[in-house]
This record gives structure tokens, sequence and C-alpha cells, in this order.
């Protein structure tokens, strides 16, 4: 492959994003058997908890108004939130760690981002003090139903554990979609083929920033669907000497799997210029799997 066709600033797979911080955090066996202990108790509360916290987040005034419920709620609204919230209850209480999660909860962040279908825009610091809400909640409901001290405080570390690690993909989520909606321009891309249902549409306006070229738009795309970059690329390792250091860095970067093509305004870029080819606001880029 052309050195002209490769992507290096990729962000972390959302997926391997997940693993990691699962073993930087350490949840092991152990803390999985001390959460258990307190799961029953917690899922007999767990309506009461869905139901106080958007109560609460209806008179704090700030998240009343994110929520758009300074005057008075929509119920409509509070029904998918509380159907939202419910099925992330349900799915944290199993102490689901499945890789389907950590892409469910990469794209909840991006819908704190306000790419959600409501467009609603939470800034990261509730997303945050959420977590911290969720926690102390466990921690009264725990104590409240008269498990032994020793249980709730083993219990609790787990459950800090884990929801750190939530956190922490719900706001890389967040990042990701604040830096796809940054940009001077836009630029329009059609995907074909199994790329439309993993995407779920076959347009979309991505944003740049002058002087950009086709692989910052590239890399927006891929970091925003990770589905799209786990079926279109291949990873590779590059080396790098670096002038200050007797080490070599080794970072890994991506390449169109083979069959895989990209236009631009009709120009296959494997026989142009490649991914540094500069994008302008009419320019039209086009992405197409093998047999096209």
């Amino acid at each position: 492959m052309a050195e002209d066709l490769v992507l290096t600033h990729l962000a972390p797979d959302p997926e391997e994003e997940w693993q990691r911080m699962l073993r930087f955090n350490g949840l092991d066996q152990s803390d999985r058997i001390a959460m258990v202990q307190t799961v029953e108790a917690l899922m007999q509360r767990s309506a009461e908890l869905v139901v106080n916290t958007y109560e609460y987040l209806r008179t704090v005034p700030e998240t009343a108004a994110i929520l758009g419920w300074e005057q008075d709620i929509d119920q409509a609204h509070l029904q998918e939130r509380r159907r939202f919230f419910s099925v992330w209850l349900s799915r944290t209480l199993g102490i689901d760690t499945s890789t389907e999660f950590a892409n469910y909860l990469f794209q909840a962040g991006q819908y704190h981002a306000g790419q959600g279908p409501r467009h609603i825009h939470t800034p990261p610091s509730y997303v945050t003090g959420s977590i911290g809400l969720i926690l102390a909640s466990f921690a009264r409901i725990m104590n409240e139903s008269g498990l032994p001290a020793e249980i709730v405080s083993g219990s609790m570390a787990g459950w800090s554990k884990y929801l750190t690690v939530q956190l922490n993909q719900m706001l890389f989520g967040y990042s990701i979609a604040q830096d796809f909606a940054w940009g001077d321009f836009s630029v329009h891309c059609t995907v074909f083929g199994r790329l439309r249902p993993a995407i779920g549409q076959s347009e979309l306006l991505v944003p740049a920033r002058s002087g950009a070229q086709v692989n910052n738009v590239l890399e927006k795309i891929f970091n925003y669907y990770p589905q799209a970059r786990r079926m279109a690329l291949d990873r590779i390792w590059q080396s790098e000497e670096k002038n200050d250091s007797l080490w070599t860095e080794i970072n890994p970067a991506y390449i169109p799997r083979k069959g895989w093509r990209v236009l631009l305004n009709g120009r296959d870029l494997g026989f142009d210029k490649g991914f540094q080819s500069p994008v302008n606001e009419k320019d039209e880029i086009a992405i197409f799997p093998p047999g096209r």
C-alpha cells in the first residue's frame, strides 16, 4: 500500500479503550463477587432510583435548563429518559463488560454532546457529576437495606471501579463527537455498500477546518463511526526514531483493506495524490467497499 494512503491520527478503538480501562482499574473476580452480593438490594429499589434521579434533575435549575424543563416537564421526553436510564441501570447491575456495552456507552457520550435524537448538549461536568450521584445512591440504598458494613465497603470498591470505566467511555465518545462537530466548512461524504447499514445513513456532512486534507475528514468519520473502521481499515505499525531519545516509537496507523477505495470528486485517491489531497467546501468524498 502506498504511503500516501495511510491514516496516522485515529483515536483508539472504543472497544480497546474499554478493555484497557477495565485492566487499569483492576476490576477483577473478587470485585464482581462483592458487587453481586448487593445487586438484589439495588434491584429492589431500581424503579425508585430511576424516578428520583429525574426528579432531582428537574429541581436543579442548571439541569432543568439543559433538559428544557424550566417551565414544565415534557412527559414524552421524561419517559424516553426513564427508559434509557432503566436499560442502562439493568445492564450496570448485571455488571456488563461486553464490547457491545462499550459501544453503547461510547454512543451515549456522543448523545450527551448534543448529537442524540433531541440534540441536547449536556456539559461533561454534569456527566461526571451524575456518576458521582449514582455511586452515592448505591451506598445509601445498601446502608438502608441493612447490609453488613464489610459487604457494603467491598461492593462499593467494585462499583466505583466499574462506573469510573463507564464514565471514561462516555467522555471518550463525548470528545470524539465534539471534535467531529468542529470545522469551518463541511465536506459532503457518501458511503456505499455495507457501510450504509453500519453507519445508518448513506450521506453525511463532515465539518473540516481550513487547510484540511482528505485524511482529516476520513479520520473524523472513522473515529465517530468505529464500526466502519473495523470494516474498512487494517491496522499496521509504524516506527519513528526520535532525535531526543535513544528509543524508537512504534505507533499504530491504518490503511484501506484490499479492494476498498476512496474517491475525491470522482478521482480514485489510490491513483492520485492520496489522503494528503486538500479538501474544500464543494468537494465530495466517496467510500466504496470491494466489488463496487
